[in-house]
């Protein structure tokens, strides 16, 4: 008898497998564990620049005379689109509601050196989610659930741009990033092709009360993120019990890749198995698949109700959240300026050889 791997154990739980990352090796290896989508960042593209692949590709570019910036798109463009052919299948067959792979708007956009007044950074948002997700039929927007990113959501739902909310840390944003793509969404003359999801970050919410909250217990530390995903990932699916759809609007359990060097390297993986989105870092999904780990579900076990209070009186998380947004802008900023040095330093490797 075939003994299930520990990825077929996870997605066997209800868990749909996603992996962080768009590059063509890992897409074609997360495929053959059951992996049913992907997401990209800046991160990602500029790793995969430095590995010398694309150099064939960016020459072409250069060739054609285009700037940096311009390069910087068109590379993400293409590599995200080469990812959305390999999940095409699984859209189709699942009628839109798995293969989808996440394309993230400008982080640029908000860059406190720019400095954008918030309506100038709402529009652009908007131009943007119109512009990239235009004939992609399963590529999602990934929006950041700042106000201005908040505030596009209802026009870019309404005009049918499929979403994943990112940088979610508390119920607050949460609600409002739903309520907002819910007031677009009813504005659909049809609500068959309806699909968003919202990102949830897990492990940076344990390295918030590992460094703000060391009065914590032993058994409470590390606790915070998974109970508060858990808790999110309950209210939406109340929400959407209340507010059915044709396809499931879901929450991604994102940022699940350990920080702690105690930890396994699958503690948010077990933990959150169940239903929804797991994204999960190559190497988390790596770890996994070489482990003797079977999960079962749950997402649907909570802490014990000591550890819940203990939680709940500590956590400060209207602190939390401005904490976490503010790193989360920085570290979704940085990566992009990064990116576009990535490009410019490898147009001079390359106009030099």
């Amino acid at each position: 008898m075939h003994s299930p791997s520990a990825l077929e154990s996870l997605i066997a739980t209800g868990t749909k497998l996603y992996l962080d990352s768009i590059d063509p090796e890992l897409v074609e290896l997360n495929l053959s564990w059951g992996a049913v989508g992907a997401t990209s960042n800046p991160i990602i593209i500029s790793n995969l620049i430095r590995t010398g692949r694309f150099d064939a590709m960016i020459a072409e570019y250069l060739k054609a005379g285009f700037d940096d910036e311009t390069i910087c798109w068109k590379l993400t463009d293409t590599l995200v689109s080469q990812a959305q052919s390999k999940f095409l299948s699984q859209w189709k067959a699942s009628s839109g509601n798995v293969g989808w792979v996440s394309f993230e708007v400008d982080p640029l956009i908000e860059d406190p050196e720019v400095d954008l007044p918030h309506r100038a950074r709402v529009d652009r948002i908007i131009e943007l989610g119109l512009f990239w997700s235009a004939d992609q039929p399963n590529r999602m927007i990934k929006v950041p659930a700042t106000p201005a990113g908040l505030d596009a959501l209802e026009t870019l739902a309404s005009q049918g741009v499929p979403l994943n909310v990112t940088l979610i840390f508390t119920s607050r944003q949460y609600r409002m990033a739903r309520d907002n793509v819910w007031a677009g969404a009813k504005r659909l003359a049809s609500l068959s092709n309806f699909k968003s999801v919202y990102s949830i970050f897990v492990s940076r919410v344990d390295q918030y009360t590992a460094e703000r909250c060391k009065e914590l217990s032993a058994d409470a530390q590390g606790q915070y993120g998974i109970l508060n995903a858990k808790r999110i990932w309950l209210e939406n699916r109340e929400f959407w019990k209340a507010h059915k759809t044709p396809l499931e609007q879901e929450m991604i359990f994102a940022s699940t890749g350990t920080k702690n060097p105690n930890d396994p390297p699958w503690k948010y993986v077990s933990a959150l198995a169940g239903s929804d989105i797991q994204t999960n870092p190559p190497e988390t999904n790596l770890a996994v698949s070489q482990s003797n780990e079977s999960f079962v579900r749950s997402l649907d076990q909570m802490p014990s109700e000591s550890i819940i209070r203990e939680l709940d009186r500590v956590v400060d998380v209207a602190d939390l959240e401005g904490t976490l947004m503010q790193q989360g802008v920085a570290k979704f900023v940085a990566p992009q300026k990064q990116l576009i040095q990535t490009i410019r330093e490898k147009r001079a490797s390359l106009l030099n050889s």
